[in-house]
This record gives C-alpha cells, sequence and structure tokens, in this order.
C-alpha cells in the first residue's frame, strides 16, 4: 500500500519520499528493483524514479522536514486476540512531533481502528504545538493485483477530519485522480475509520454467506453457479463477491474482520455476524482437504497431488492467510506429499509456511510439473493461464483422472467430456 500510493503520487506530478527501516528493502528500491508483484507497478516506479521525483530514505526527519503531507502506511499485524497491533503507528507518530517545524497534515493511511486517529494525535502533540499539524484518516481501498486502477481511479475518496485546512489540502491532492465525477467524502475522523472495516467486513460476509450457499447446494444437489445467477441480478445484491470458493485470505479480509469484531467486544456489543463469517471462513479453507479424504475413504498416506496456485488471490505474490497454506499443511499431516507450483508466489510461500514444512514441498517452476506422476490436482488460486489447460496434458500426466477444484474454474460439461473426475465447491461432482 505504501509504495502503490508512494508511486502513483509520484507519477501524478508530487514529489515524494518513501521512508523505511529495512535496511534490505531500501537497497532494492534505491536500486530501481519492485520488491512486490503488483500489475503495472513497476512501468510507473521506473518513470518516477527517473524523473526524480521518487525517491527512498531511512532519514525520517530529513523526510518530514521537506513535506506538506505525511502517510504513515504502516503495518498493523492482527494480535491472538484479533486486536490491531498499533505499535509501528504510535511509534512513528510519537517520533514525527519532535520533527515538525511548520503546518503537516499526518494521515492514517494505515487500517487502523476506531480511535487510532485520536491516538496519533496526542502522540505528535507530546513534542508539538497543535496549531502545526493535523492528523487526518484517509483508509486505502486497493485490491492486490489491481491496486494501480484502484489508486488511479478509485470509486471514492474517503478523507476524515474537522480540519478545514487539512480537508482542502487533501482534496487538492486527490484531485487529479477523481476527474470522471467520483466522489471525494470527507467525514469525521472515527466515521472514516471504521468505514473501511465496514466495507472489508462486509465483502468478507458476502463471501462467506455464498460459501454457506455452495455448502447447501451440495447436499441437495443444485448448483452454486446458477444460485449465483440468479442473485447476482438483483441489483440490490449486486454480482460482485458472490463467488463460492475456499475462503478468503489476504492482508485485509481476515485482520479487519477480527479488528472489527475486536472493537465490538471492546464497546459491549456482540457482532453475532462477523463471528459466523470468521467460524465459515475458517472451516472453508480446508473443506477441499475433507472431500479429498472422502473420496479416498480416509487414505491420503503416500499420495502424491499436484497443487496450482499458493497466493491467496492472482496477480500477486502475496501469501497471507491464503488457504494453499492449510490445504497443504493439512495434506502433510495426513501423509501426502505435495508438487506445488504459482506463477509469483512460490519464494513468499516457502517464507510463510516456514523451512521445516517447505522442506516436505517439492516446488516446481511449471504447471505440468505440479501434475507430474500426481494422484490427482487440486486447483487453490484462480490464475488466468489455469483457466484454459491442455486437459489432454493433464490426463497423461497424473495417475488418474482427477481434479479437485476450490475456485470453479471450469464448466461441469467441458471437465466430464474431457474424461474428468471433477470436484468443486456447490456444484455436483461429474465423473
Amino acid at each position: 500500500m505504501g509504495l502503490v500510493s508512494g508511486t502513483c503520487f509520484a507519477d501524478s506530478g508530487n514529489n515524494v519520499v518513501c521512508v523505511d527501516n529495512n535496511q534490505e528493502k531500501l537497497k532494492k528500491l534505491k536500486n530501481g528493483e519492485v520488491p512486490i508483484y503488483e500489475p503495472g507497478l513497476e512501468t510507473l516506479f521506473d518513470r518516477s524514479v527517473r524523473e526524480n521525483r521518487l525517491s527512498f530514505t531511512d532519514d525520517l526527519e530529513a523526510a518530514v522536514k521537506h513535506a506538506d503531507i505525511i502517510f504513515l502506511c504502516l503495518p498493523t499485524p492482527p494480535g491472538a486476540d484479533g486486536q490491531a497491533d498499533l505499535s509501528a503507528v504510535l511509534s512513528v507518530g510519537g517520533q514525527i512531533g519532535s520533527m515538525i517545524e511548520s503546518y503537516k497534515v499526518i494521515v492514517n493511511k494505515s487500517t487502523v481502528p476506531v480511535g487510532t486517529g485520536d491516538r496519533v494525535e496526542a502522540k505528535v502533540a507530546k513534542n508539538c504545538d497543535k496549531e502545526l499539524f493535523d492528523v487526518v484518516s484517509n483508509p486505502e481501498f486497493l485490491r492486490e493485483g489491481a491496486a494501480l486502477d484502484d489508486f488511479l481511479k478509485p470509486e471514492r475518496v474517503v478523507i476524515g477530519t474537522d480540519s478545514t485546512k487539512a480537508a482542502e489540502l487533501m482534496e487538492l491532492l486527490y484531485e487529479p485522480f477523481v476527474r470522471s465525477g467520483n466522489p471525494i467524502i470527507i467525514m469525521d475522523r472515527r466515521s472514516s475509520e471504521l468505514t473501511k472495516y465496514a466495507a472489508n467486513s462486509f465483502l468478507a460476509t458476502k463471501i462467506s454467506f455464498m460459501n454457506e450457499i455452495a455448502n447447501l447446494c451440495e447436499r441437495v444437489g443444485a448448483n452454486v453457479d446458477n444460485v449465483r445467477r440468479g442473485i447476482g441480478t438483483d441489483s440490490r445484491v449486486g454480482k460482485r463477491f458472490l463467488f463460492a470458493g475456499i475462503g478468503y485470505g489476504g492482508s485485509c479480509f481476515p485482520k479487519d474482520v477480527q479488528a472489527l469484531d475486536y472493537t465490538a467486544d471492546e464497546n459491549d456489543y456482540n457482532f453475532n455476524i462477523l463471528k459466523a463469517v470468521m467460524d465459515v471462513n475458517e472451516r472453508q479453507k480446508t473443506s477441499i482437504v475433507e472431500k479429498m479424504k472422502l473420496f479416498y475413504q480416509n487414505d491420503l498416506e503416500g499420495k502424491t497431488f499436484g497443487v496450482w496456485g499458493l497466493a491467496f488471490k492472482p496477480e500477486t505474490d502475496d501469501v497471507r492467510e491464503a488457504p494453499a497454506i492449510y490445504i497443504i499443511k493439512a495434506l502433510l499431516e495426513a501423509g501426502a506429499r505435495i508438487q506445488a507450483y504459482d506463477p509469483e508466489a512460490i519464494e513468499t510461500f516457502k517464507t510463510a509456511i516456514g523451512e521445516e514444512v517447505a522442506s516436505q514441498v517439492t516446488f516446481v517452476d511449471t504447471q505440468n510439473k505440479a501434475t507430474n506422476g500426481a494422484e490427482a490436482l487440486i486447483i487453490c488460486t484462480e490464475w488466468n493461464e489455469f483457466r484454459r489447460p491442455s486437459f489432454d496434458e493433464i490426463r497423461e500426466n497424473l495417475k488418474s483422472p482427477v481434479i479437485f477444484d476450490g475456485r470453479n474454474l471450469y464448466d461441469l460439461k467441458r471437465a466430464k467430456d474431457a474424461g474428468f473426475t471433477y470436484i468443486s465447491v456447490g456444484r455436483p461432482m461429474v465423473s
């Protein structure tokens, strides 16, 4: 989020200094290397660096001194109880106060609980006159894999502040991105902070609801694709986030739902819907393993399975809370062997699961190698290159023509005509 924001602001003509204390990351950035995979980012990054509008440093004080607007794009990971860890945000906020000599807008771009703006303001004010700064909430709504489009053409920009001066500066900054008429919504800071959590939690609710419908479809002999089309054309429901699968993952939905539920608990409110959303998603992550155990009569010992997709979604190398992590670990515990492929996320996946577990997985560099000699194919991520495979080649590579599809990539008739036993989510098994 920080690198995308900085690059897009620089590409629109602003001078941007990105500050980080990770020396390895800084070295890569200064050498022109983009340390994350995000489609289109490298082109804008190269141009902004070449035209000296985007630079990188570990000198926070120098960056603060010359800035009009300071964005806090810091990690807020969830604790064991779901509470967002604000230590990085509050630490940097405290440091900034002693560095401010002229008016600054300090922007909480990180996803933070309601009231964080008040806490950051108090931290800064310990070392700085309140007349010299305003703290603003400006939540991001970036989808990994489509972050540049989301930033450059936002459906809306939310700005939380009671300061007219800060609001005017923020509107001026975002004006180039909303020329098509999409709104810049000014509201109070606490409402802005809650807006991001509410948006992601609602979308997560849609996903878990459809996964519950899919599970019911399997029991009554219905097809979740037909149900999805039937309700998605209702304008009150909408078409998006109604695809059944093996659950949501990533950096936002899991932690934001947990954080909103924690906030509710802290305020003596039992947010029952959110608890159900999390319970459904937790079960859904390994639902495909339960289908495999049923299919193989609970005997997975010694069987080799090919896995396509490790990232939590396509067009990213992010594996945080990716269903593939839970599926692979469950299969290894059952005595199975794994041959895994992902176009971008193999290295991040190895880091996420740890050296001991990674050593038990065979990682391959093509999707066809993942199926070579495997008992069956498991699909965990809907990368485009998986949508039109050579079924003949897959069938020749596998010991038996079986596909467990956690993302419903293929038409049932097409899979059957290609000679596969095809087991997906919320749809009848074909064989």
